[in-house]
C-alpha cells in the first residue's frame, strides 16, 4: 500500500466516524418532548387528551384554579376541606352542586347543600365523621 492510499483510508475512516458520530447523536425535533409528558401521553397529542377526566371526579368544567378549591385533592376518598366523601362533595363537584339544587337541598346562606352544611345543622357532621369513622378506624382529619 502506498503512502498516499494510507492517507486516504485513514481520511475516509475520520470522515465515516465523524458522520456516524453526528447522525447518531443527532436527535429529531419530535423527540423534544418526552413519552409521557403533558403534551403527550400514549401517542395522543395534547388537543387530544384535554377534556376528559384524570382522577376520577367529573368537574363538569369546574376550574378549582380560580377559586378557594385551588390546590385541594381530589382524588382521595374523603374530602378533607368540607368534612365529606369526594364522590358526594358538593361544593367540589359543579355537577353535583346542580342535582342538589334542582332537589331543592341547597342552603343558600352558606352555598352548599343543605344535606351537607354544618353551619347550619352542626349534627350532620358527626354523621359524615361516623362514615370516615367507619372506613378508617379514627377520626375524620379536621375540616380545612
Amino acid at each position: 500500500m502506498s503512502i498516499k492510499r494510507f492517507y486516504v483510508a485513514i481520511g475516509c475512516a475520520l470522515m465515516a466516524g465523524w458522520l456516524l458520530t453526528g447522525v447518531g447523536c443527532s436527535k429529531p425535533e419530535a423527540a423534544s418532548t418526552p413519552v409521557g409528558s403533558s403534551t403527550e401521553k400514549a401517542g395522543h397529542d395534547a388537543d387530544q387528551h384535554e377534556g376528559h377526566d384524570h382522577d376520577g371526579h367529573d368537574h363538569d368544567g369546574h376550574d378549582h384554579a380560580d377559586d378557594k378549591h385551588a390546590g385541594h385533592d381530589h382524588s382521595a376518598w374523603w374530602c378533607a376541606e368540607h368534612g365529606v366523601p369526594e364522590d358526594v362533595c358538593g361544593q367540589c363537584n359543579s355537577k353535583l352542586a346542580a342535582e342538589f339544587q334542582k332537589k331543592g337541598d341547597w342552603c343558600e346562606e352558606h352555598d352548599r347543600p343543605d344535606s351537607q352544611c354544618f353551619i347550619c345543622h352542626p349534627d350532620l357532621q358527626a354523621k359524615f365523621a361516623a362514615q370516615y369513622e367507619a372506613k378508617y378506624g379514627k377520626q375524620p382529619p379536621a375540616i380545612e
